[in-house]
């Protein structure tokens, strides 16, 4: 179910009336170490609530957060990604962020894509956990111009925000990338955890484990 905050409704609305006639299209981004299925539950959930023409999942270069998780090279977890979403014709690889390098900021990349491709239109995806951090994010006032924000909503966090976000109720998916890493670690399966694909690929590479 989609709904709309009381404070933001008339933006939103007004907001996505001004862009019917542009593609419709999801931006997932993250660190995608590993990606999961959890990942692929809120893009798809997503997706065919707000009626989008694509989502794109966008691996970062480099976190730019203060705590920087510790990542296996970017062609990995691109690798990963790839082999994730290849049996999904709505889903797509974005590979901005990682071919320009560096720290990733949003709105850096969301200027690059809405100059390039005009005709889009962009929900920016995040976890409801993210939304009270959106006042911290870089130009976040400037970003606003250029995304329409759609928060995922999580039980015990609140959907109150200063700024117009679109949220979606999906279903709880108790899985992380840290606990995947975890269990890989611990040399237990991640079956059911992670697309067969991605299980192998983890297994081939022999990525994480110490």
């Amino acid at each position: 179910m989609v709904k709309i905050a009381e404070q933001t409704s008339t933006q939103v609305a007004t907001q996505m009336a001004a862009t019917a006639k542009k593609r419709r299209i999801g931006i997932l981004g993250g660190t995608f170490n590993p990606p999961h299925l959890g990942h692929l539950v809120i893009a798809d959930q997503v997706a065919t609530q707000l009626g989008l023409d694509k989502v794109l999942f966008m691996p970062d270069a480099e976190p730019p957060h203060v705590d920087r998780k510790i990542a296996i090279p970017a062609a990995d977890r691109v690798a990963m990604v790839k082999a994730a979403i290849k049996d999904n014709p709505r889903f797509a690889l974005e590979l901005t962020e990682v071919e320009r390098g560096g720290k990733s900021y949003s709105y850096d990349t969301m200027l690059q894509l809405t100059r390039a491709h005009p005709e889009n239109q962009y929900y920016f995806i995040i976890g409801g956990d993210m939304v009270a951090y959106l006042p911290k994010w870089y130009r976040i006032n400037d970003l606003l111009k250029l995304v329409q924000f759609v928060g995922v909503c999580r039980q015990g966090f609140t959907h109150e925000s200063p700024y117009p976000v679109l949220w979606v109720d999906v279903p709880q998916i108790g899985i992380s990338s840290t606990m995947v890493r975890d269990q890989v670690r611990r040399g237990q399966s991640v079956r059911y955890l992670v697309p067969t694909m991605v299980d192998l690929y983890i297994k081939e590479h022999l990525l994480y484990r110490d």
